[in-house]
């Protein structure tokens, strides 16, 4: 006997890019489409499809549709072959996953981006390149579909608002002299951002600025005052 399947969940399927992204929080598009049915799940999960692809599920499933704010990915690393200093020079699969198993990669900075391509050979728009040894994501073609954040084996890549006027790109722990020493570009934990921020919409967690989108004002005092110039 044929299994019966309900036709909402076929119809709300073909709303969808067809990403497997997981950016909605289920394992895929199917996932997500059965659960929209079944769970009634919110239709404005999908950040690739956008608020497109949320007015066509919420049309077949005659469901109010929410707002839907797109994402970017960026790559929260400046360390290139220029800034950054190296330790070793790395032969071997040019796989980052690979690299990282060795000491932490090639780089003195072991929260940096290892550049080998991860995020290109998954990256569905072809969003991203790696210029002078840095992962580098081209907001123009990015849908903010998250595969190139899975595929970071050092979690370098992250998704933020579309519209965030101001990110940091460095994802280093340590501490700034140790970060001096080996990355020019790094972020000095120093706090100067955070104190000259007249919304309060910057923090410092574990030596590293980190710019909340939802209180930024987008006057760029963080970028003016920072020594390292790691903020964009």
């Amino acid at each position: 006997m044929a299994v019966q399947v309900d036709q909402r969940i076929e119809k709300a399927r073909a709303c969808l890019p067809g990403a497997n992204c997981g950016s909605c929080g289920y394992k895929g598009c199917d996932d997500y489409a059965r659960a929209l049915v079944e769970e009634e799940a919110p239709t404005n999960l999908c950040v690739p499809g956008g608020i497109t692809a949320a007015r066509q599920v919420s049309a077949v499933l005659n469901r109010a549709c929410g707002e839907v704010r797109p994402k970017r990915a960026v790559v929260r690393c400046r360390g290139d072959c220029q800034a950054m200093e190296r330790k070793a020079e790395y032969r071997g699969l040019e796989v980052c996953a690979a690299a990282r198993l060795l000491f932490g990669g090639p780089g003195t900075c072991t929260y940096g981006c290892l550049g080998l391509g991860d995020c290109v050979a998954v990256c569905p728009n072809r969003a991203i390149q790696v210029v002078n040894g840095v992962a580098r994501v081209d907001p123009q073609r990015c849908v903010g579909c998250g595969l190139c954040v899975q595929a970071c084996p050092n979690q370098v890549i992250a998704l933020i608002p579309a519209g965030a006027p101001a990110t940091v790109l460095c994802s280093s722990h340590e501490k700034g002299a140790a970060v001096r020493k080996k990355c020019s570009a790094g972020c000095l934990g120093c706090g100067l951002c955070a104190k000259n921020c007249p919304a309060g919409a910057i923090t410092l967690s574990h030596n590293l600025a980190v710019v909340d989108s939802d209180k930024c004002a987008g006057c760029g005092t963080c970028k003016e005052v920072c020594p390292a110039k790691c903020i964009e």
